[in-house]
């Protein structure tokens, strides 16, 4: 369509005609997605308008349909989708992957017969039942992950992670029924991720984002089994950068599966631990002076008065972040050097008493930010 602009020298006015010659009002009003002239002849042209034809439908909104001849059309040609660039494929999809209606335009993807052409992998799962944990399909319960994914506005590497999170499960399936098992799917799955963003050109950061996210999607949690260290030993695998995001696929692998809640108690209560354990300890390490310096000022050997020094010197510090400097932290040495043993005693159990409250307080926020006891 083409709108053209005439004017009247008379009457000094602008006309404004529209140029539809193939009726594309009319299908802008139905909410109708077809090609100019033949679908065929277009497809030949660029092959990759099938795709685009399945992300228009995705992101205008809804009650936007492919016309019937053109989806026929896009059946018929999908094979020719392979003659495509990765890059230029892996561009649509992605438009595709970060509309509002994501999991729909997946599985218009499957039913244009498009899918098979792009993430085979994915479509393995269609019709593969799962176990008594799931009451969704392989196929249904990523399309679901997905889609609330896409509802949250998680960003692009979660939404991908969402979808491709369980796409090992057919591949490692034993049994059927209630008691089918997929031991180390989240292993294989991840391998697999990690072949699919490659054979389609993704960024290698991205890529290594993305199978991590896969890899440790099924992390197991449980207030009163699992510790800190084992928590500790989670973020170290996935990146203390990476949480966030983890976090948000567990929940939409919750909701995906049927359950009501995406982020439950634990998932709150593991946010709690993850940001207790990846604090800094409050310690005289964030001074700007250390036991050298004391031993220094003060011309003594090792010894048990150098760690209340610095505690009181931490102290301090805690009351006033701005004494932490060089300077008047070495005057303090001195004056502190001038004290009795007992004295110093009285000053560092004070000390460590401060602290311990703190650190007590501390606590009780971050346990306040997540709602957990």
């Amino acid at each position: 369509m083409a709108l053209t602009e005439t004017k009247n020298k008379k009457q000094k006015t602008k006309n404004y005609e529209v140029i539809d010659p193939f009726d594309g009002q009319k299908d802008l009003e139905a909410k109708t997605i077809r090609t100019v002239g033949k679908p065929e002849e277009r497809f030949e042209e660029d092959a990759l308008r099938m795709m685009r034809a399945v992300r228009f439908a995705a992101t205008l909104g809804d009650s936007w349909v492919i016309e019937p001849k053109t989806a026929e059309a896009i059946k018929k040609n999908a094979p020719w989708l392979q003659a495509i660039s990765k890059e230029r494929i892996r561009e649509e999809l992605m438009k595709i992957i970060m509309s509002e209606k994501a999991a729909d335009g997946i599985d218009l993807l499957r039913e244009l017969g498009l899918l098979k052409y792009i993430i085979p992998e994915l479509e393995e799962g269609y019709g593969i039942s799962q176990n008594k944990h799931h009451i969704y399909g392989c196929y249904e319960h990523s399309l679901l992950s997905l889609k609330y994914a896409a509802k949250k506005e998680f960003n692009s590497e979660v939404r991908l992670a969402a979808l491709l999170h369980d796409v090992g499960k057919p591949r490692v399936k034993r049994g059927e029924g209630q008691d089918a098992t997929f031991y180390n799917h989240e292993v294989v799955g991840a391998r697999m991720a990690a072949g699919i963003l490659n054979r389609l050109k993704f960024s290698k950061k991205d890529a290594e984002k993305i199978v991590k996210l896969v890899r440790y999607h099924l992390f197991y949690y449980n207030t009163d089994e699992v510790g800190e260290s084992s928590v500790r030993r989670l973020v170290r695998q996935v990146g203390p950068e990476n949480m966030e995001e983890l976090l948000q696929v567990r929940m939409a692998d919750r909701i995906g599966s049927g359950v009501p809640k995406a982020e439950p108690y634990k998932l709150r209560h593991l946010k709690y631990v993850i940001e207790r354990v990846g604090r800094d300890p409050i310690s005289a390490k964030m001074l700007k002076v250390n036991g050298d310096d004391v031993m220094k000022a003060l011309d003594i050997k090792p010894g048990p008065k150098i760690g209340q020094i610095l505690d009181i010197l931490l102290g301090h510090v805690l009351n006033d972040p701005k004494k932490n400097k060089k300077e008047w932290l070495s005057y303090e040495i001195e004056q502190l050097g001038k004290l009795s043993d007992k004295e110093l005693a009285g000053l560092d159990q004070e000390a460590r008493k401060e602290r311990e409250e703190l650190e007590i307080k501390q606590d009780q926020m971050t346990k306040k930010k997540y709602w957990v006891t």
